[in-house]
């Protein structure tokens, strides 16, 4: 009508673009605050990042779903004359920003290095919030022609604008979306057109699914990918996001869920993370940083970043906790500052708490790795599991611990799909529980098992010969930090006893701890000492009876050697102090070396030997990082 007026909200570069028609330019640029086109909304998802290219119908549906950088109508005019438009920032002019244009990727001779096959499917992720879903459902719209059409002209009429539609094929059902604020009208509308039908019970009432956000994920490639629609719901589901409804068009350029609200920013975080991070993103959270825990951090800090690089492994530690605090990340602990920064941490350790944080990272593989040796740890990794969360242990309350707890944690492993490993429990770094569960899967028969598990009681009687008091081997392995802090606790036998009734259930044989007898090694009258001093003091006043044993041995061409027995014809195991000739595999051991002895139906009479350190803060820590490189391989790492 002649009046002067705006183009409203991004009316600059609608206009710029339609000069640019007119002019017949060669490109336009528009100049903004951002480096272009994200990923994502980077408020939302930390890892998004700026897309250096897409095409005109890949900027138009991210901008229709909520990407602010450019409004859906500023492409028409570029797009309509081929003229391609970069999205520069005016505050960083060196950064590439993002190329629109007209040019597709061809999927077909795309050929990414392991790790970002994903990325060249979906380009991007968007979301509209504050929406609603209008559903109609009965048995008077199957079949009927029109019903479709009376409906949205009813919303038209109204005034409504209708964002997504949904309707299965059964035609028994349609829901659509709107914007929050039109979900009542629209209802009432609908109600009213429909009243016929809703009386007389062919429509059911018209529901409204309130506080809804529409997800959606853009991509041209997306109509040659197998398996993408599989791979976004899954890390919907993995993130523990319910999806209210979906829908994809057949020029499959997106794929649109509608979600609760309130799941809005995880379930962006956990979409991006699936198609846009490395094919493996672990979410690692450490309890118990003692010495095997700081060791495997150390193990961590080195071998990560060549993880990523040659594997695509991305390890990201985002907590640490023990008994009394616990130190949190969103992102990833700084390896080289974690024991600083968890020393000035003030957040008390919750451990229901802390694998919150972990799932609250939307990472696709949470794992908990318990480096402790407590048993107060071990009763939750069952509700660990129950939410998802993958747990490696060297800790071996659980393997030994109350059979009825066991058996829950192997159930849960069953039916919820986690993953719980333990090499380290048997053996440190040594491959004894994955030798023994390869030879039972692939149908072999274990008929025994017969070994040295104590690096601490190796020690002693590989050193223990003739002329030796027993005392002083003792001491000696105390003082290079062989033994526990109170050697009692491994001349007692409850170590080896523990490694026994793990090795017993792997066999197949439901033995409880208390199952197993144990010989141990602590004279009765040095039990009640008051402390490991006092034990120390008084040990040297068995020497002769430890002296004659070892003779004894000696006379009839033997060695002493402390071991644990599984005999699954019996059904039984055993702890005990034994006498082997010198030509036997235990008497060839040194140092701290464990050595395991498996007689199957295959290996006999000749047993599967595995033998080497079985102790020690490097060889159990990489044995726990060696369960994380398998569960990576669980998710797709290359073996």
């Amino acid at each position: 009508d002649g009046r002067a007026t705006t183009l409203r909200r991004n009316g600059s570069d609608y206009s710029g673009t339609i000069m640019a028609a007119l002019l017949n330019a060669e490109c336009i640029t528009i100049w903004t605050d951002v480096d272009g086109v994200y990923s994502a909304d980077p408020r939302k998802v930390t890892d998004a990042e700026p897309l250096q290219h897409l095409t005109y119908n890949e900027a138009w549906e991210l901008s229709y779903f909520g990407a602010n950088v450019l409004h859906p109508r500023s492409t028409i005019p570029a797009m309509s004359n081929d003229i391609p438009i970069k999205i520069k920032n005016f505050f960083n002019v060196d950064a590439k920003g993002t190329l629109i244009d007209s040019q597709e990727e061809d999927f077909d001779s795309f050929k990414p290095r392991r790790g970002t096959r994903w990325r060249s499917v979906v380009k991007g992720f968007a979301t509209i919030d504050e929406c609603s879903l209008i559903n109609i459902e009965g048995t008077g719209m199957v079949g009927v022609p029109g019903t479709a059409s009376r409906i949205f002209s009813t919303i038209r009429d109204a005034g409504i604008n209708v964002i997504m539609i949904s309707q299965g094929s059964s035609e028994h059902s349609i829901c659509f979306a709107v914007k929050g604020t039109d979900a009542e009208v629209a209802r009432e509308v609908l109600k009213l057109e429909f009243d016929e039908y809703i009386q007389s019970g062919l429509l059911e009432d018209v529901t409204v699914v309130s506080d809804c956000t529409i997800l959606a994920a853009v991509g041209s490639n997306l109509q040659h990918a197998i398996g993408a629609s599989a791979h976004m719901f899954g890390a919907l589901s993995k993130a523990g996001v319910n999806i209210r409804a979906t829908a994809q068009g057949c020029s499959e350029h997106n794929v649109t869920v509608v979600i609760d609200a309130n799941d809005s920013k995880k379930a962006l975080e956990a979409v991006h993370s699936a198609f846009y991070l490395s094919d493996v993103t672990v979410a690692v959270g450490l309890v118990g940083p003692g010495l095997v825990g700081k060791t495997l951090m150390d193990q961590f800090n080195k071998q990560l970043e060549v993880l990523r690089e040659e594997r695509h492994v991305d390890v990201r530690i985002c907590g640490v906790a023990d008994s009394k605090k616990m130190l949190l990340s969103d992102t990833s602990i700084d390896l080289d500052r974690w024991e600083e920064e968890f020393d000035k941490s003030k957040t008390p350790s919750d451990l229901s708490e802390f694998k919150d944080h972990l799932l609250s990272c939307n990472l696709p593989i949470p794992v908990i790795i318990d480096c402790s040796a407590s048993d107060f740890v071990s009763d939750y990794y069952e509700p660990w599991m129950k939410a998802g969360v993958h747990v490696i242990t060297p800790n071996k309350k659980v393997n030994s611990g109350p059979l009825e707890r066991y058996n829950a944690i192997k159930r849960l492993q069953e039916r919820r799909q986690v993953h719980y490993f333990y090499e380290a429990t048997v053996g440190a770094g040594l491959p004894v529980i994955a030798t023994i569960k390869h030879l039972v899967d692939t149908g072999d028969r274990i008929k025994s098992i017969e070994g040295i598990f104590s690096g601490t009681l190796s020690y002693i009687f590989n050193n223990f010969k003739s002329g030796d008091k027993f005392s002083e081997i003792v001491k000696t392995a105390k003082e290079n930090g062989f033994t526990e802090p109170d050697p009692r606790d491994d001349l007692s036998g409850m170590d080896v006893a523990r490694k026994v009734t793990t090795l017993a259930r792997e066999s197949g044989l439901s033995l409880e701890l208390d199952d197993i007898p144990v010989e141990s090694l602590v004279p009765a009258e040095l039990e009640s000492c008051s402390s490991a001093e006092e034990f120390m003091q008084r040990l040297p006043e068995f020497d002769d009876q430890m002296t004659k044993l070892q003779e004894d041995a000696m006379a009839n061409g033997e060695v002493l050697r402390f071991v644990g027995q599984v005999d699954v014809k019996t059904g039984k195991g055993s702890v005990a102090l034994k006498n082997y000739p010198v030509t036997h595999p235990f008497a060839q051991l040194g140092g701290t070396d464990n050595i395991v002895l498996c007689s199957t139906e295959r290996y006999n009479p000749q047993p599967l030997v595995i033998t080497g350190p079985g102790a020690g803060a490097e060889v159990t820590a990489g044995g726990i990082f060696s369960d994380l490189i398998r569960l990576c391989a669980h998710f797709g790492a290359p073996s």
